[in-house]
């Protein structure tokens, strides 16, 4: 009687599906591998070799097409790709590397060791391939260069639509993706772009001159990613051309890298917010995770410290008072949420710059105003509240005014802050988290004792 097989029909990454595949890994058994992993997608083969060894992660992607080999190398994180490289002969990952865009290969390549990098080069067949990669070796990875891919499509101004048709054949197993047709002249200067409609709907011996849109949005080879993302999601571009200083045209950035480059943003921001100072991820070491999470525990701890030694200063006006003890979380809490608050607004507003931007000072009175209205509204339901629980006049006015004046001071601060580190060019996302809710905290207590020592004389 024959065993009956699982049903492998239907791919569902579940921890059943996984147990399986572990098991097939041990017993090599190569059929079950290429069927149930055939036509599945490239991420998420990616994801289930995160759960292998490296040996059996190694089997498993030598038993994949090279094409789809190739996708799986791209779609895995940085630090993961860096060290499963490394178990590959420079021969074996040619074909692989043949097989990526430019700009995919030059990430991979960039990962490894110069001379194991030099050695892939070398062997490569496709010479047009190999001189891209060369090319884009020169760029740092955090500018447009860095970003961008050779393949492209670009026609001469004097080509007919025919000419251009059969360039766009000659080209299309290496550019997979055809946004627009690029214009240039005989000096490759960028000249504008030409959709795929236009062409169709023309006649064949139209000339190119007649059918392109010379306003074309353009990108310098130098300039920072984060401005290019800003340049594509403001005119809502799926491929941007890239040009050098003499506007050349020398390739192109597709939304895919762009998506990339925000989303490493997004998360860079929140782990400054959070008080991570490194990059890092659940599957990275217990001492690099704790690496990037202690020196913001030890700024916190250290702001602690300096807040009990001032709270200290104001021991004696707590022995005459002690209820003065009891809102003192209230009014450090609130005005870290305000801080938090303020510093968010200002963030999101240097994300997104326009040309039509605010003044500071316009900035400033506009938070004033916002502050004044939550400060007098926080106060007169703390007032309320406070004097219902039957505490005395003069305590209820001491939290009341404090928590009014710690809440103007927290917004500014939270505004400021992030303004400033601007200014000098310091990620402004490190004003929030840790830093800006210690600080508050200080600047909190030393506001509500103040307030106290005015009204108690004390």
């Amino acid at each position: 009687m024959e065993q009956e097989q699982p049903d492998i029909t239907q791919y569902e990454l579940n921890k059943e599906f996984l147990d399986r595949l572990q098991q097939a890994v041990q017993e090599q058994d190569e059929a079950f591998i290429r069927q149930s992993l055939d036509g599945v997608n490239s991420a998420d083969i990616s994801t289930i070799l995160y759960e292998l060894d490296t040996e059996g992660c190694k089997w498993v992607f030598n038993l994949m097409p090279v094409e789809k080999g190739a996708e799986i190398l791209t779609e895995l994180d940085e630090d993961v790709r860096r060290d499963f490289v490394k178990s590959f002969e420079p021969e074996e990952l040619v074909p692989y590397i043949e097989e990526m865009d430019s700009d995919d290969a030059v990430d991979v390549l960039k990962e490894q060791p110069v001379r194991r990098r030099e050695e892939v080069i070398a062997r490569l067949t496709d010479r047009e391939q190999s001189k891209y990669i060369v090319d884009l070796l020169h760029y740092e990875e955090d500018v447009a260069g860095g970003l961008m891919a050779k393949e492209l499509i670009k026609a001469n101004i004097n080509w007919t639509v025919t000419q251009t048709i059969e360039e766009i054949r000659r080209q299309a197993e290496n550019v997979s993706k055809i946004y627009s047709v690029y214009v240039v002249n005989d000096e490759d200067i960028l000249l504008g772009k030409v959709s795929l409609k236009r062409m169709l709907l023309a006649r064949a011996g139209t000339k190119i001159a007649d059918l392109y849109d010379d306003e074309v949005i353009s990108v310098q080879t130098f300039m920072d990613e984060e401005e290019v993302a800003q340049i594509m999601r403001k005119y809502d571009l799926d491929a941007v051309p890239v040009v050098n200083v003499q506007n050349k045209l020398v390739g192109r950035i597709t939304i895919d890298d762009v998506v990339d480059v925000i989303t490493e943003q997004a998360e860079e921001e929140r782990q400054l917010m959070s008080g991570i100072s490194e990059d890092v991820e659940e599957t990275d070491s217990v001492w690099r995770i704790s690496r990037a999470r202690l020196p913001w525990l030890v700024i916190g701890m250290a702001g602690g410290l300096v807040a009990a030694t001032f709270l200290g200063n104001f021991e004696q006006d707590i022995e005459v008072i002690p209820a003065l003890a009891f809102f003192m979380p209230l009014v450090t809490a609130t005005g870290g949420n305000v801080g938090i608050q303020s510093s968010s607004i200002i963030l999101q507003s240097l994300a997104n710059p326009s040309v039509f931007s605010e003044s500071v000072g316009r900035r400033l009175l506009k938070v004033l105003l916002v502050a004044l209205l939550n400060g007098l509204l926080l106060a007169a339901f703390l007032l309320l509240v406070v004097t219902l629980m039957g505490y005395e006049s003069q305590l209820v006015l001491v939290v009341s005014i404090a928590l009014f004046n710690v809440v103007l001071l927290a917004s500014f601060m939270g505004t400021v802050t992030p303004l400033v580190l601007d200014k000098f060019n310091i990620n402004p996302a490190l004003a929030s988290g840790p830093f800006i809710t210690t600080v508050n905290d200080i600047l909190g207590l030393g506001v509500y004792f103040t307030v106290a020592h005015l009204l108690y004389n004390i």
